[in-house]
């Protein structure tokens, strides 16, 4: 789970992180009061989205840039007009964009520095890892990519946790010094507990920045956590935004399906993330392109099935459905009702091809076979692989002739 800006920072205060003064705003009117009140020169005003690159985007009405540093609190008004309600697109979005329900008023500092750091899951340890950078802001995946020398990775003991002396290393090693150094060294072990008791998949700083009267701030934040331990922190789960969120995913997690979109036209509905996996390798390999990853999981109802369907025909770029299900504590009859009800209570005139195999197969066979359902059976994967891009590449030809 993601959250926005303004609400990491919040958890930055509770951790010790230092950061500056801002507050949220969903008016124009709102960010002049609160521009108001602030003792600085300048303010920033940020568009509150769940994408990264929002300085360099545009609006759809042509207005640049959803990072606005103005002198007044009319110039923040003005701003945040022009942002609210408006759709910004990043390189992060997409070109549908995101619609900015909110946005950032917080104070300006002067910055001598920037600097990026991060900690991070590392899969392959298994375990945390802190990145840091002297080349932080904007370019940072640019110095990622050609000058990777420059990226410091200081991997953390997942039962130890960080060390004063590792955050002491990292700091020195961004160019620390003096007070500067001990400020850095105790931000970056705050923003690790916050990682860890926490339990985020991933905390983001970027920038980190030096002023010029000497304070280290952690300027910008984007926190995403393990869904799977929110059930211990029910004040983050609060924070959940499901309008930055695609609907059909919002719709599978409230039935427990693992539901991601992607750009195909191939719906799948699978079991297991494994299998799910190599459905989407052998619908490429044949020529087509799956348009999810839909996993119900290894013990689902009749109902979630049925949801799932629901889910996958609301794609309008779905072409044809591939339901491919290896039972064994699923049970394929389950499956087979499940398609026979999203049948029933769902208009599909979509192809489907159903390769069963399993727990209960010839039982879930029958059920396919007797509802007389304008469906294909396939022997084997490569067969149903096979079926789906036929199917889906008829179906989109067919679409292209109606049009025409």
């Amino acid at each position: 789970m993601n959250i926005h800006e303004y609400q990491a920072k919040q958890l930055f205060e509770l951790f010790g992180v230092m950061t500056t003064k801002g507050s949220v705003v969903t008016t124009a009117e709102e960010a002049k009061i609160i521009a108001s009140a602030f003792l600085s020169k300048e303010f920033v005003v940020k568009a509150q989205i769940h994408a990264g690159g929002r300085g360099q985007g545009t609006f759809k009405d042509g207005f640049r840039g959803g990072v606005h540093v103005v002198k007044t609190a009319d110039e923040a008004s003005k701003i945040a007009a022009a942002m609210l309600q408006n759709t910004l697109v990043t390189h992060q979005t997409g070109p549908q964009g995101r619609l900015v329900g909110k946005v950032l008023v917080a104070e300006s500092v002067d910055i001598s520095q920037e600097y990026y750091l991060a900690i991070v899951l590392d899969r392959a340890s298994a375990a945390p890892l802190v990145i840091a950078s002297r080349e932080g802001g904007m370019d940072i995946e640019r110095v990622a990519q050609e000058s990777p020398e420059k990226i410091w990775k200081e991997p953390v003991h997942p039962l130890i946790g960080l060390q004063p002396y590792q955050s002491r290393n990292i700091a020195h090693h961004l160019g620390f010094r003096g007070k500067q150094f001990l400020a850095a060294s105790t931000l970056i072990l705050n923003l690790y507990r916050l990682f860890d008791q926490s339990e985020c998949m991933m905390v983001e700083v970027n920038p980190l920045v030096l002023t010029k009267s000497g304070e280290v701030f952690a300027l910008d934040a984007k926190l995403s956590f393990d869904e799977n331990a929110l059930f211990r922190h029910e004040s983050i789960e609060a924070m959940r935004d499901m309008s930055e969120e695609d609907p059909r995913e919002v719709a599978a997690s409230a039935f427990h399906l693992n539901y991601i979109a992607l750009e195909g036209d191939i719906a799948c509905l699978v079991n297991g993330a494994g299998l799910a996996m190599a459905t989407m390798d052998i619908i490429k390999h044949h020529g087509g392109e799956p348009a999810n990853f839909l996993d119900v999981g290894g013990g689902a109802t009749e109902e979630q099935v049925t949801e799932a369907f629901k889910i996958l025909t609301q794609d309008p770029k779905v072409k044809a459905i591939l339901v491919n299900i290896f039972g064994g504590i699923m049970h394929c009859d389950i499956i087979a009702q499940g398609i026979i009800n999203a049948f029933k209570t769902t208009k599909i005139s979509l192809p489907i091809i159903v390769r069963l195999e399993g727990t209960k197969v010839e039982e879930g066979k029958k059920l396919l076979q007797e509802s007389q359902l304008p469906l294909q059976t396939a022997s084997d994967l490569k067969n149903a692989a096979q079926k789906v891009v036929a199917a889906a590449s008829i179906s989109l030809s067919h679409s292209c002739s109606l049009i025409s």
